[in-house]
């Protein structure tokens, strides 16, 4: 399918120093697709150049066939974004708030903003002020603001901070709903490896303004994928080896990377090869295992 977005050599370049250095990365339609890197990478400033806050300075990003640079409006009305904080009329009502935003927007109607309300969950705080808001509800109405419009791609620039553990699950369900009852792309930077690790499906990684590794999560039906190696417990090791070809002898056993259906290949080979498979399970590394690992140990920003 025709990615949602597609970054194409992106470079952004302040006097002498490189923020983003040629950036390509395509985002499929239909998924939470995360955004890592240390800090100083440049998630941010790539983020500011998909909205058109600043400036490309080599390349193009294309939303929807569109491009940023040469067709801004045309492709900004697919966009809905949160950059850092969203910001609110605080002694204005979540829903007086959204009706503001509204009255911009061609074509969102009163029904359009009860929809957004009920999708993020403050159907019974909406007619509050938004002053007396956590900052979880205020997290929520931001995402149904930047949704009233029907986006194709939703940007969240670090929209778990301040959170706590309650509020970051359950914006964690509202994205997953979103994309599921909505059709809605996501695109999200975080530093919470573990929270990132729930929530995507993909996930891109930067350093030093390039891309580093784009890692798949989830597989079909959203069930998740292998992160590390399989080991294979058997009775002869040796023999596994020669009959599978490749592997180490590891953990009391035959160690190698496979994907999910070939597995199960590997397993009836093993036993048609008269081999004895005690027990198969995946020696799992974390994001945060492979994040260190492609980084060289970097922080995370």
């Amino acid at each position: 399918m025709e990615p949602v977005a597609r970054l194409q050599g992106v470079t952004k370049k302040i006097g002498s120093k490189t923020l983003v250095s040629d950036l390509t990365l395509d985002i499929p339609p239909g998924q939470i697709f995360g955004f890592l890197g240390p800090n100083g990478a440049g998630k941010t400033t790539t983020i500011r150049m998909m909205v058109g806050l600043i400036s490309i300075s080599r390349g193009d990003i294309l939303i929807c066939g569109r491009s940023i640079k040469n067709h801004f409006e045309e492709a900004i009305a697919n966009i809905g974004a949160i950059v850092e904080n969203p910001e609110m009329y605080k002694f204005l009502t979540g829903y007086q708030n959204l009706r503001q935003y509204a009255r911009m927007v061609p074509g969102v109607t009163k029904q359009r903003i009860d929809e957004v309300v009920e999708l993020v969950g403050l159907g019974q705080r909406i007619h509050d002020k938004v002053k007396t808001y956590s900052l979880g509800m205020r997290q929520r109405l931001g995402v149904a603001q930047a949704l009233l419009h029907r986006p194709k791609l939703l940007i969240l620039d670090e929209p778990t901070n301040g959170l706590d553990p309650q509020g970051i699950r359950e914006l964690r369900d509202y994205l997953r709903r979103l994309c599921q009852e909505e059709g809605t792309t996501v695109f999200v930077s975080s530093h919470l490896l573990s929270e990132m690790e729930l929530m995507c499906d993909s996930v891109a990684i930067i350093q030093n303004g390039r891309l580093v590794d784009v890692k798949q999560l989830k597989g079909v039906g959203n069930t998740v994928m292998p992160l590390g190696e399989t080991l294979f417990e058997v009775d002869n090791a040796e023999a596994a080896l020669a009959l599978i070809g490749r592997g180490v002898f590891k953990s009391g056993g035959l160690v190698l990377e496979a994907e999910r259906e070939e597995i199960a290949e590997l397993n009836a080979k093993l036993v048609a090869g008269g081999i004895k498979v005690y027990n198969i399970r995946t020696l799992a590394r974390t994001l945060e295992d492979q994040f260190l690992e492609v980084t060289g140990g970097e922080g995370i920003g």
